[in-house]
């Protein structure tokens, strides 16, 4: 379900596209996209839309609420919304106006990137205006086009916007406890990717919750603990490929694999080869 007010300007414009194969293959796609200048009484509701919205302010102020989140986002400030979970944005209440670009944007790499900006609830982040500016143009310039350059040019275009706003939020100064925390995982796992390390074991001497420390794992390593563990365990079990003759079950049973049969299908599915087919290639025989 969708209300609105749309209280804008005459000058505010709102562009779509419908995405052909193409768009949809992309990590990035954008189907909606525009400028409102909104006045007081601009607001939306909605319970659901299969995509993310991406605003960023210009001037004025709005109110971004999801969940038991209430969020004020002020010019120059950015904020990505997943709009599968109920919403309501606005003018913020005591503000005249809410000048802000906007986009419905989806694909694998924005679901990515919410995880990294949204790791809790949603989060405003803050966006050089250049950036916003330049890569919101590309997108109302292009999005009405589609050729294969106007749809790479946008992907590219909310590539940039959402690495930006990725890397913001990574280092800003509030998370430098939770990246300290997480990197104290990441190199227990690298020191002992032959033992058998339980999430029990890295979430104690975390002193958090399992649940929030999945989440902060995820959010600055972009994957969970044990995928992490496998990549560690894998990335060691290829130099013992090259570098030595042991036998594919000792090599597995060296880097923390229960038996040669888990560990050769692990090797296969995130390499792309068995084990001996990997020596071979490495070695060029």
């Amino acid at each position: 379900m969708l209300t609105y007010n749309m209280d804008v300007e005459p000058r505010s414009t709102w562009l779509r596209t419908t995405p052909g194969a193409l768009a949809l293959a992309q990590p990035y796609r954008c189907t909606e996209t525009g400028l409102f200048y909104g006045n007081a009484h601009f607001s939306t509701a909605r319970t659901h839309k299969e995509s993310y919205i991406l605003f960023y302010t210009i001037a004025g102020a709005g109110l971004i609420e999801q969940g038991d989140a209430r969020v004020t986002l002020e010019p120059g400030w950015a904020l990505l919304l997943d709009c599968r979970a109920p919403q309501s944005y606005c003018t913020a209440p005591g503000s005249a106006c809410w000048h802000h670009w906007w986009a419905h944007i989806d694909g694998a790499g924005v679901a990515a990137a919410a995880e990294v900006l949204n790791p809790q609830r949603i989060t405003a982040v803050p966006l050089p205006e250049l950036t916003a500016r330049e890569n919101f143009g590309v997108l109302a310039a292009k999005i009405e086009d589609g050729s294969t350059a106007s749809i790479l040019r946008q992907s590219l275009a909310i590539h940039a916007m959402l690495t930006e706003l990725s890397l913001q939020a990574l280092g800003r100064g509030a998370d430098a406890s939770n990246r300290a925390l997480v990197q104290r995982a990441a190199d227990y796992l690298r020191a002992h990717y032959d033992a058998d390390v339980t999430l029990d074991e890295l979430v104690d001497s975390a002193h958090i919750s399992k649940s929030y420390f999945l989440r902060l794992f995820r959010q600055y390593m972009g994957t969970t603990p044990y995928n992490y563990l496998l990549c560690c365990r894998i990335t060691r079990a290829k130099e013992l490929l090259v570098a030595t003759d042991l036998p594919v079950g000792e090599i597995g049973r060296r880097t923390g694999f229960s038996n040669e049969s888990n560990f050769s299908t692990r090797f296969l599915h995130m390499a792309g080869q068995s084990p001996l087919q990997y020596r071979r290639t490495a070695r060029g025989v």
